[in-house]
Order: structure tokens, then sequence, then C-alpha cells
């Protein structure tokens, strides 16, 4: 059985690649999710992983930090001792979607990138909600 999680949230750190020693390489990036509203607001921190040749790809330049984005994928807990003894616990996302939505803290617009790496999407015309052609 396995189980689909899916958030949105903004990129912690910038993106890293790395090769495992089989050669298949590996990107990790941290997402922060906010949980709740008002003084209960917390934020959930997720490291997502993507493996493969969708890992190989150009992603890792969009992912920026203060980027936002849609992930999608299997969620695992694990559990480890932190430095002063306590129990922690962590959060990993094998992703099988990610998705660039909004645009970086620095106020620039991002286009939308799938982890696909779908040159198609790339090309499409830019959505103009301005379009005074509507009769209406």
């Amino acid at each position: 059985m396995s189980n689909v999680f899916s958030f949105t949230g903004t990129v912690g750190r910038d993106a890293e690649v790395k090769h495992l020693p089989s050669g298949i390489a590996v990107l990790n990036v941290s997402v922060a999710n906010n949980i709740g509203y008002g003084d209960k607001q917390q934020t959930l921190w997720i490291r997502v992983v993507l493996f493969g040749k969708r890992a190989e790809g150009q992603l890792q330049n969009y992912l920026k930090k203060g980027q936002q984005v849609f992930v999608s994928g299997e969620l695992t807990q694990s559990e480890y001792k932190g430095n002063d003894g306590t129990t922690k616990t962590s959060l990993e996302l094998n992703a099988n979607i990610i998705d660039l939505v909004g645009k970086r803290d620095s106020g620039e617009q991002s286009k939308p990138v799938q982890s696909s790496n779908s040159q198609a999407d790339a090309k499409a015309p830019p959505y103009d909600d301005f379009d005074d052609s509507i009769p209406f």
C-alpha cells in the first residue's frame, strides 16, 4: 500500500544535485509548509527528494530559496536523536511531481516547470488575464 502526500510550500534553500556511487542522480531540497493560522501557525519543514533522470535536468536551476512549489509524492517519517539527546522527527517526501507556482520572494515571475522537463510547457505563451476582446 502506498501513500500520496501533496502540498504547496516555499523552498528554504537552493536545491542540490548529488550522485550516488551507482551513478544515479539525487536532487534534494527543503520545503517549508505553513499549517494553522494566527498565533497557532506552525512551519513544517519537509525534505523533498527526486531520483534518476528527473533529478538530472534543469529543475535545480529553478528551485531557489523563496520559490513557491507544489510537491506530490510518497511521505516517510523517521526519528533520530538530536545533539541534546531528545528524539526528533524528520519528514521526507520521495517526489513524483514538483511544479513551480507563483513567484520567488525576490519579485521575479517564474515559469511553470514540471519535473518531467517538458519542453512544450516552457514554450507556451504567457497567460494574459486582461484580454479586451471578451465581449462582456
